[in-house]
């Protein structure tokens, strides 16, 4: 503990020789037997506010990677330090903290024991605090100072669970303060170092964060002639209860300056879950989300809330009129989610008001495992003078039990939920179980999953009901550790999927076998092929559109289909991605190119182009044609609070060409004045407009 006023400014004062220096880091990649030749130190101080960090990073020069300002940049692509603090000590929730040599910001929520870089990492998360990089000939310093009121811990806390690595994209090398073996994910919590305070932490004082906005949007709906204005305001608020509860509340939410979803050609018979990005329901989220099977069947899917279905089944924004959430740790083992919030009744798209509620608690057993409980209820409210679609109500009720053993080994989850319906319905459950083993060189993962003909969750991510899913998968990596060859994967798979209440009638079946080459410079070979049959019980039509015929319902198809694809180092200026696949598509064939393109002009620009191709020819009478995506994607860091970026997309399967350009001024911590345009244009013979908008945004945090 210091009682000495730190300067946050990459310099190392003298209060630093004091703390104690961290011992030696460990590589990562391309291997984890040796220690990082380019070694990195870290420091801890805290007083009664704050807890400091000092990051020595050791370079053998200074040409470092740094592709943009942009706060949450991505450390795949970036020289940077993260640390991360596990401060309830229980493996399974963390607070990720990231700069590069530029002092940029970037932030995380861990959950889930951070096993998957995609899954269990929630970049959208945003909170106060201070970075200061100073650079020289023999390093780059990182000196770091977090609030404890930014974070959630126990009550008299001595210790934290805590890990540090590091990226050097330049000389393709990650290492890390604890020896993280490399079949792991290098920023997962199962292997951690500690952090202990020579007295107990004090109780963080948290301030009050108000969060008010204001916005306004002139659009014109081209295909009904008609032009409108508006203007609005609300607010979030954030209030901490305790050291390990935090209460959201937002009124009249607005979320028009989330970045918009890319768009994709979707060549299967389901939906596909596209990720949250709205800033209220990010912290804690996986109290929220982290049940069921996120694949076919999850009891709460927040995206869920401010949309509906008009009365000709086109999915429309719904507004949110208010909403609470509170989540967080009500102590060292025990945490608690509840969600509340109210949309409005909107009587000309036949859409009535709901209250939507979420409750969950998660009880941890063992070292890294917990069960979960949760209750998911859509109620409609009101008395709407309009007939609507759905029932009256809609609830769920369920049990999770989630495993992650001590040395991450084994990790699996099983699962049972009940739909409560309006109909009564009988059939109306869903249960899962899976298991993954994953060692230096064995992979074994099997999961099963049960849903009955009639479960349903409004308030939830449902692919189809009514089937019985089996997924087996057997992966052996070899590890070469030579110059240029870091490993080669080898996995085989069988999938199927059948309907117990047709007779066990087969769906889905496919045998797979894939292999991966993975080179010591970051870059990847694959190539995978699939033997798979399809039973159609609706008609399909993967090329959309009116005027074609699609494949009709009850009949089988066995194919056969192969994918080789390449993704080139991404710490060169230009990288790129393609992958090419042919075969068997249902009774036809499909050829298809995906591929991406990406350069940059370090820190300012970064450009990319994303181009899909889908040749899909089925036999007469069913309609064979081509699919293109094609995506450029702008991004301009003029300073760290300066941005703007522009997306375009154009879909021929969707007959939408849409631009997205969005500038935006962080002028103070988490305040931001946002300029968004959009426009889309029907894609069809020509492109005609249609609709357009304008929208501005102001967000100012202020804490009281």
């Amino acid at each position: 503990m210091t009682k000495a006023s730190i300067q946050i400014d990459g310099n190392i004062e003298e209060e630093w020789n004091r703390a104690a220096t961290s011992t030696p880091f460990w590589e990562y990649f391309p291997t984890d037997t040796l220690l990082a030749k380019q070694q990195t130190k870290v420091k801890f101080l805290y007083d009664d506010l704050n807890l400091y960090v000092l990051i020595v990073a050791e370079t053998e020069d200074n040409n470092f990677i740094t592709p943009t300002l942009r706060r949450d940049f991505s450390p795949r692509n970036s020289d940077s330090v993260t640390l991360i603090l596990d401060t309830f000590n229980d493996g399974t929730n963390a607070f990720l903290f990231g700069t590069n040599p530029e002092g940029v910001q970037r932030e995380a929520l861990i959950s889930n024991g951070g096993n998957s870089s995609f899954r269990d990492f929630n970049n959208s998360w945003d909170v106060k605090w201070q970075v200061e990089v100073a650079k020289t000939d023999q390093a780059y310093i990182t000196e770091m100072k977090i609030p404890f009121s930014s974070l959630r811990y126990g009550e008299n806390s001595t210790q934290w669970r805590v890990n540090v690595y590091r990226s050097d994209i330049g000389n393709n090398i990650t290492s890390s303060w604890a020896n993280t073996p490399r079949n792991q994910n290098a920023a997962g919590l199962a292997f951690m170092k500690t952090l202990g305070f020579e007295m107990a932490l004090p109780k963080a004082k948290v301030p009050i964060a108000l969060i008010p906005f204001s916005s306004g949007i002139v659009s014109k709906d081209f295909e009904e002639n008609r032009s409108v204005s508006s203007l609005s305001a609300g607010g979030d608020a954030k209030i901490s209860i305790g050291s390990g509860m935090i209460l959201d509340l937002t009124l009249n939410p607005d979320f028009s300056q989330v970045e918009v979803d890319d768009q994709i050609i979707n060549l299967s018979r389901f939906e596909v879950r596209l990720p949250e990005k709205r800033q209220f329901f990010i912290q804690n989220s996986d109290l929220f989300d982290n049940y069921g099977d996120r694949r076919e069947t999850q009891p709460f899917f927040s995206r869920r809330i401010g949309v509906a279905k008009d009365r000709d089944d086109n999915t429309i924004e719904n507004k949110i009129i208010a909403g609470a959430r509170l989540s967080g740790k009500l102590n060292d083992n025990l945490r608690l989610g509840f969600l509340n919030m109210q949309t409005a009744e909107d009587a000309a798209n036949g859409i009535a008001a709901n209250n939507n509620t979420v409750f969950t608690l998660q009880q941890k057993m063992f070292s890294r495992s917990y069960l979960g409980f949760i209750f998911v209820n859509r109620q409609q409210t009101g008395d709407p003078e309009f007939e609507t679609e759905q029932d009256d109500f809609n609830r769920v009720v369920g049990l999770d039990y989630t495993l992650a053993s001590k040395d991450n080994k084994w990790t699996g989850r099983s699962f049972a939920h009940k739909a409560l319906l309006e109909s009564r319905e009988k059939d109306a459950y869903t249960a899962g179980f899976r298991l993954n083993y994953n060692s230096r060189k064995h992979n074994v993962y099997y999961g099963g999953n049960r849903i009955g003909e009639n479960y349903s969750s409004d308030l939830g991510f449902l692919r189809r009901a009514g089937i019985q899913k089996h997924f087996l998968r057997y992966g052996h990596r070899f590890w070469i550790d030579s110059k240029k060859i870091r490993s080669f994967d080898l996995s085989q798979s069988l999938f199927y999927v059948d309907k117990p209440k047709s007779n066990n009638l087969v769906t889905d079946r496919s045998i797979g076998i894939r292999g991966e080459l993975r080179f010591t410079n970051q870059s990847q070979i694959r190539f995978e092929f699939n033997h798979q049959y399809t039973f159609l019980t609706s008609e399909f039509n993967p090329l959309g559109g009116d005027d074609t015929i699609g494949l009709p319902e009850e009949s089988g198809y066995n194919y056969d289909n192969f994918e080789l694809s390449y993704r080139s180092n991404f710490s060169k200026k230009i990288n790129y991605n393609a992958a090419i696949s042919y075969g068997g598509f249902y009774s036809g064939t499909k050829f298809s190119v995906e591929s991406e393109i990406a350069i940059r002009l370090q820190p300012r620009f970064n450009g990319s182009i994303k181009v899909n191709y889908d040749k899909i020819d089925f036999p007469a009478p069913y309609s064979s044609g081509e699919l293109w995506l094609v995506g450029p994607k702008l991004d301009f860091t003029f300073s760290k609070s300066v941005f703007w970026n522009t997306f375009i997309q154009y879909s021929s399967q969707s007959e939408n060409l849409g631009i997205n350009s969005r500038l935006q001024w962080r002028f103070a911590p988490l305040s931001d004045f946002y300029i968004v345009y959009n426009d889309n244009y029907f894609a069809r013979t020509t492109f005609v407009p249609k609709v357009r908008s304008l929208t501005f945004k102001l967000t100012y945090w202020l804490n009281i």
